[in-house]
C-alpha cells in the first residue's frame, strides 16, 4: 500500500501525517510506503517545520530527514490513496485529477473534518499531532478491513 499525505506547504501537517502513518504501519508489520507533499511550492527542498519535528520527536518519531516537495499529477498513478488535510487541499488536488478513478483516491484524512493548520500558533502542534495520529489509526483500521 502506498499512501500520500498532502497539506499546503508540506512543512507542518503532512510531514507529521507521513511520519505518524509510517510509524504506525511499521509497528503493525505492514509493508506500506508513506510520503507527503504540499499543494504549494514555497518550501520545496526544505525540511519540515522545527515545531513539527519536535512534536513528532516527543512521541518517538523522527521526521527530520523528510524533504518537502510539491504535489504532482504523477502522484495519482504512484499512490493507492491520497489523504489531504483540509478542504482547500482537497479542492486543489481534485482539480489536478486526470479522471474519476484518480479522483476517487483522494480523501480528507479525518473523513469529513479538517486538520487545523498549526503554523501560526506554536501551541497547536501537539493537538494537531494527536488529531493526525487518531486519523491515521482510523485509516489503518479501515484499510485493513479489505
Amino acid at each position: 500500500m502506498k499512501l500520500l499525505m498532502v497539506c499546503l506547504g508540506n512543512i507542518c501537517r503532512s510531514p507529521l501525517a507521513e511520519g505518524i502513518m509510517q510509524h504506525l504501519a511499521d509497528e503493525q508489520g505492514l509493508t506500506w510506503q508513506v510520503d507527503s507533499a504540499g499543494t504549494g511550492s514555497w518550501h520545496v527542498g526544505e525540511g519540515p517545520d522545527r515545531r513539527s519535528v519536535r512534536a513528532a520527536r516527543n512521541h518517538g518519531i523522527d521526521i527530520s530527514n523528510q524533504v518537502c516537495r510539491q504535489f504532482r499529477r504523477k502522484d495519482f498513478s504512484d499512490f493507492d490513496q491520497i489523504f489531504v488535510m483540509d478542504k482547500y487541499n482537497l479542492s486543489d488536488v481534485l482539480t489536478m485529477a486526470p479522471d474519476e478513478e484518480a479522483a476517487a483516491k483522494v480523501k480528507l484524512l479525518l473523513g469529513n473534518r479538517e486538520v487545523p493548520d498549526p503554523y501560526y500558533d506554536d501551541s497547536q502542534f501537539e493537538p494537531v499531532f494527536q488529531t493526525v495520529e487518531q486519523g491515521c489509526r482510523e485509516i489503518i483500521k479501515e484499510l485493513l478491513k479489505f
